[in-house]
């Protein structure tokens, strides 16, 4: 059974940092792409992040790049976001989810975990 636990989240200032993590487990964690989604409060899904089965590319939507990092540690089997300058607009849950073992955009039929809050706010 494919388990994904997420972790990290909280309530930081505008500008400050925090670093996600989701622990996985139930599959071969380093066969697969990965991703990072979120949804804030009366909005759609939006994907933010994917990173390939080595960590070799990655890919961020628009609003992040230059701000969040995904990488993966498949000796863990976790995977992690950086996020750094945060901004009002990042509050979301966020969720990182299990995709296939070769590239494909975020499908919201992908098992993600319970997701993990992050509240940016002076």
């Amino acid at each position: 059974e494919v388990q994904l636990v997420e972790s990290g989240g909280g309530l930081v200032q505008p500008g400050g940092s925090l670093r996600l993590s989701c622990a996985a487990s139930g599959f071969t964690f380093r066969r697969y792409w990965m991703y990072w989604v979120r949804q804030a409060p009366g909005k759609e899904l939006e994907w933010v992040s994917t990173i390939n089965d080595d960590g070799g590319s990655t890919y961020y939507t628009d609003s992040v790049k230059g701000r969040f990092t995904i990488s993966r540690d498949n000796a863990k089997n976790t995977l992690y976001l950086q996020l750094n300058s945060l901004k009002t607009e990042d509050t979301a849950m966020y969720y990182c989810a299990k995709g296939w073992e070769f590239y494909s955009s975020y499908r919201e039929s992908f098992p993600r975990g319970q997701g993990t809050q992050v509240t940016v706010s002076s």
